[in-house]
Formats: structure tokens, sequence, C-alpha cells
């Protein structure tokens, strides 16, 4: 449950997923006055395809990551997520690509995003407590509620666009 989401996201959601968001993300808030996070892009060349979560708490599907942990460095907070929520392993170094601030989570609030082209997957990821669905999906055919920051960042790496300072 590190996993950093747009608030449009968490606020949009009614009832008790609205509410249990919003008090997870107000935790944070008051532990971690000053966030960091991590999002890997894991492509899959052969199949022209992404990795992408949809969490049990917050609509849409994204990018996996999550919160970098006191004493993790960014790759290290990164494998442990991917590990985490897609049972998959970096097999070669994965290249930063972008740091953005995420300004509508809070005001001191950043993400890291990497590329992911070296990797393996030992079993596909099953639902849990956290992670409701999870998949390899073709840059074509991606979800029909992907967020509108993983559209983003799908953009700006494959796209060609210039990076936004913006998550």
């Amino acid at each position: 449950m590190n996993g950093r989401t747009d608030p449009d996201e968490v606020f949009r959601q009614t009832g008790w997923p609205g509410l249990r968001a919003r008090l997870f993300h107000f935790y944070f808030l008051l532990r971690r006055p000053m966030t960091l996070g991590v999002r890997g892009l894991v492509y899959d060349r052969a199949s022209n395809s992404v990795f992408l979560i949809r969490h049990t708490y917050v609509p849409g599907w994204q990018l996996p990551g999550g919160g970098v942990e006191a004493g993790e460095t960014l790759e290290e907070a990164l494998a442990r997520e991917l590990a985490e929520e897609g049972n998959i392993a970096l097999t070669a170094p994965p290249a930063f690509k972008s740091m953005h601030f995420n300004r509508h989570s809070s005001r001191r609030d950043h993400v890291g995003l990497y590329l992911i082209e070296a990797f393996s997957q030992k079993a596909p990821k099953l639902p849990d407590h956290e992670i409701a669905e999870a998949g390899f999906f073709p840059l074509e055919r991606l979800p029909e509620d992907t967020t509108p920051a993983t559209r983003r960042r799908l953009a700006e790496i494959f796209g060609r666009e210039r990076p936004s300072a913006y998550w």
C-alpha cells in the first residue's frame, strides 16, 4: 500500500473505499512530511506491451511502484515494489527517466520514473489485499481506465514528448 495516487482518483471515490484512501493518504502526510516515490515502466519490447496494476483502494490502471522507505535507494524501492506488485525481478539496472513533483498529492511529494526493459516474471501476479489485477497490455490497447498520469508517462517515453515536471 505504498503506491502513489493521483488525488483526483482518490477523491472521486465514495463510501468506504474513498474514506479509506483519504485516511491512508492523511496517515502518510503525517508520518512522512517529505515523500519520495518511485514508479516503474516495465516494457516488453517483443510484445510492445507494458505492465500495469490496478489497486484495491484507488481506481484505474497505473504503473507499479510506491514509496521509498527510510534507508532505501530509489532502485532498491523499485525492485521491492516490482516484486510485491508484479512478481517482477530486475535482470539489469533500470534506466532512470525523469523526476516529477506530485503537487496533487502534497506540496512535498516527488516521484522518480524508471524504464525497465530487462526483467523476469516468475509467475503472473495474483490478486491480493493491495493489487486487484495486474498484467501486460499492448501499448495500442491499454485499459480504458488507465490513469491520466500513466498515459502521460507513456507518451513521454514512447511518444517522445518532453517529460513534465509534474506527475
